[in-house]
């Protein structure tokens, strides 16, 4: 049953603060890991745990969270993720070693992965049927704003104190939320309560997602299948994989019902927010690294230049529900998204090395705008055929694919800016030979101004050549980082065909009994 007047909105609060909890932590840790590995006197391999233990944990609770909703009831699951993250917060700040903060950081993730799918289906429950498209704009803040004001956030924090302070200041947010959840939130039926344990299920999922999301976190840096344990982690995720859809497809009660695949706009929709999460993640990654190692922008700096888009999103996300309330096919403004986003990565990909502040403004911008025109129609078209209690199961699903696709496009954007750096190397490398009358100019030019500051011919040739080869360092750089941005666009771009295979509904209508 919906609720009304300022009930409706305290709750509608409520769950955004807790599923910003979990989605800004996702991110903000990663300003911080310099400080922490530093501190705790660890090698940055170890210290990257923090996010891959984080990011493991979540991405296997996502899709059980609608049955641990329906078997403790969905308020009871929600008041304890909060609580028990809130707590993991305070012993992450105090933790005294790198293993205790690895710890702790994979008890935070068990506990926020409750969080976002519970918060979105709380938030369905509470909203009118008619007005789902605005329920799912107000959730939308939290899951594409989290992500992306979280380094702003963690730069702050930095700037001002010291790293525990980035878990410090989740207590009394926590707090709050849990609250409010308790005073406001009406608790639901125990459907689950009193049927068998799939503990079978449950041991194939953690095996399955959580061996692929550590794949997709370590490949990278451990030179993918050079390492016997990433190899035998494949091998597990798929076969894990393989067995966990068997058992769940034969179990009489699954933790995962995959029977809601039958409903072709969510299974298309599992796609579309993998893209989703490809783009959203994949960029935000990018960013951040092109800025800090090409252009010299500190984590701060970078930080506040994402802030403005995240605002565009904010301002946008309540007329994107309007618009869909109003009838607007949520195909058309998921288009313009991804063009939008398409937009976006264009205009990145043509940055030069003197690009300032000012140049980033307008494309982030478009980002902004784009990114709320894309989770909000996107979410609402997986949905738009779930009944009852698949929404939880639904929304568990469609959260975690949005969650692999993130892990997927930063794996693919790292590999590929590694690969891309030898490509364009060697190819600028060609042009670096005393044949080429504008490498000898620039080569001579380098000399002269050195031999003008006293230095002596030899010295000036060994130091010409430093300049040389930081010259062609750099535009290495540049052209591998456009060509990232290249492929999260077109990603985006060639993805809008999946979106017409979907129903069209002027109107999208969700039972009120979601539990």
């Amino acid at each position: 049953m919906a609720e009304q007047g300022l009930k409706k909105w305290i709750i509608t609060f409520t769950v955004i603060t807790a599923s910003l909890l979990e989605l800004i932590d996702t991110t903000i840790v990663n300003v911080a890991l310099p400080q922490i590995q530093g501190n705790l006197g660890a090698t940055l391999e170890d210290v990257a745990w923090l996010s891959t233990g984080y990011a493991v944990a979540n991405v296997i609770v996502l899709p059980m969270s609608g049955w641990l909703g329906s078997r403790f009831g969905r308020k009871n699951y929600f008041l304890t993720s909060i609580i028990v993250f809130t707590i993991v917060s305070f012993l992450c700040g105090n933790a005294t070693s790198l293993e205790e903060l690895i710890l702790f950081r994979v008890l935070q993730g068990l506990a926020g992965g409750g969080l976002i799918s519970t918060a979105q289906a709380i938030l369905l429950e509470t909203w009118p049927r008619e007005d789902v498209g605005i329920a799912t704009a107000l959730f939308g803040l939290g899951a594409v704003v989290g992500p992306t004001v979280g380094p702003t956030i963690g730069g702050y924090i930095l700037d001002i104190s010291s790293w525990p302070w980035i878990f410090y200041v989740n207590i009394p947010v926590g707090i709050l939320a849990a609250y409010c959840t308790y005073t406001f939130i009406r608790a639901t039926p125990k459907d689950g309560q009193g049927q068998p344990v799939d503990w079978w299920g449950i041991g194939l999922l953690a095996v399955a997602v959580g061996s692929l999301q550590t794949v997709l976190e370590k490949g990278e840096s451990e030179d993918w299948f050079a390492e016997p344990y990433i190899i035998a982690l494949t091998v597990a995720s798929v076969l894990g994989l393989l067995l966990f859809i068997w058992r769940e497809l034969t179990t009489d009660h699954p933790i995962v019902n995959f029977k809601i695949m039958r409903h072709r706009s969510f299974s298309i929709g599992m796609f579309t927010s993998f893209i989703l999460g490809f783009g959203l993640y994949g960029s935000v990654f990018v960013f951040p690294v092109f800025c800090q190692n090409l252009l010299g922008f500190s984590p701060l700096q970078t930080g506040e230049l994402l802030f403005p888009g995240g605002l565009c999103t904010i301002a946008m996300m309540p007329f994107i529900g309007i618009f869909l309330k109003k009838g607007i096919p949520a195909q058309f403004m998921a288009t313009i998204g991804m063009f939008l986003f398409f937009v976006f990565c264009d205009m990145l990909s043509k940055s030069t090395l003197s690009s300032g502040t000012n140049d980033f403004f307008l494309p982030l911008v478009i980002r902004g705008v784009g990114m709320a025109l894309l989770f909000v129609p996107l979410t609402t078209l997986a949905i738009q055929d779930l009944k009852g209690a698949e929404i939880g199961q639904g929304s568990g699903l469609n959260n975690m694919m949005r969650q692999l696709g993130g892990s997927f496009g930063i794996a693919a954007l790292t590999t590929l800016i590694h690969t891309r750096q030898g490509f364009h190397r060697n190819n600028l490398l060609v042009n670096i030979n005393e044949n080429n009358p504008a490498f000898t100019e620039r080569f001579q030019a380098y000399i002269a101004n050195f031999m003008s500051k006293g230095y002596s011919m030899f010295d000036a040739k060994i130091m010409a050549t430093k300049a040389v080869e930081g010259v062609v360092t750099k535009q290495t750089l540049l052209l591998t980082y456009s060509d990232a941005y290249w492929v999260a666009g077109l990603v985006l771009l060639c993805s809008i065909p999946l979106l017409y295979l979907q129903k069209f509904k002027k109107n999208v209508e969700i039972p009120v009994d979601v539990h």
